[in-house]
């Protein structure tokens, strides 16, 4: 990615007037990107209010836990899980991040 934005063949700036699914699009492209990191970028740095990282294992376990599951969602149950929280599926994440990581620290 640091090579395509030094060879300008990638624009950040010019990504923020996209749709979603074309910046996913332009970046996936990109060798050693993938949704997650899509999903990262458009929740952190462009601040979208509606993605979810539904391969984010994080967000898989506590789901698990909140909802009280025997297993870890797969990533379709999550999507599932997921479509209620629209169109603010961003900040349901950052919630269920939060909550994991005081989970996780709350065991030491």
């Amino acid at each position: 990615m640091a090579q395509a934005v030094v060879d300008r063949t990638l624009d950040l700036a010019s990504l923020e007037k996209l749709a979603d699914s074309e910046i996913r699009q332009k970046l996936t492209a990109i060798k050693g990107i993938g949704n997650w990191t899509v999903d990262i970028y458009l929740m952190m740095a462009l601040q979208r209010q509606d993605v979810f990282p539904s391969k984010d294992l994080a967000m898989a376990i506590a789901v698990k836990e909140i909802k009280d599951l025997a297993l870890r969602p797969t990533i379709l149950e999550l999507e599932t899980i997921a479509q209620t929280w629209k169109p603010y599926r961003a900040i349901a994440t950052k919630i269920l991040w939060h909550y994991y990581l005081n989970r996780k620290s709350s065991k030491k």
